[in-house]
């Protein structure tokens, strides 16, 4: 199990530093972007550096949506046999535009999934974080 849970609670709130290594060991989630009350969602793959999350993108909805409004929702997760766990990152996102931003980003690593160009490095500085961890098991009946 990848965290114990005190009192055999199955759902387990997870603390800054238990959501931030499992953010650091996965390298895909989702994206939510919202314009004019719409939301929209992606899937990314990403990576983190001095706990800022970034991603690769092409121009389309995503960008143009962050751009109109960077304020994000990012979520990841992981289920195993027994086990799962979610962690999503409130932030901001802010395309990178200066040169040495983007030499920075590019030494990190991020590869596209898919074989297209993927121009521009967005970053995401979170604002908030909260992380669960889930024990699977059969469901309590209710007390009469």
């Amino acid at each position: 199990m990848m965290f114990e849970h005190a009192d055999g609670n199955p759902i387990l709130n997870l603390d800054d530093e238990q959501s931030w290594k499992l953010i650091e060991g996965t390298k895909h989630g989702r994206l939510v972007v919202t314009v004019a009350g719409e939301p929209d969602i992606f899937p990314v793959n990403y990576v983190v550096s001095g706990r800022i999350l970034f991603i690769r993108t092409a121009p389309g909805n995503k960008l143009a949506e962050l751009t109109i409004n960077p304020r994000v929702l990012f979520e990841t997760d992981g289920i195993l046999s027994d086990e799962a766990w979610s962690v999503v990152l409130r932030g901001t996102a802010r395309v990178l535009e200066q040169s040495a931003e983007i030499a920075a980003a590019e030494v990190l690593g991020l590869k596209s999934w898919v074989p297209t160009l993927k121009d521009f490095y967005v970053e995401i500085e979170p604002t908030s974080l909260s992380g669960r961890h889930f024990q699977f098991g059969e469901q309590a009946e209710r007390e009469i």
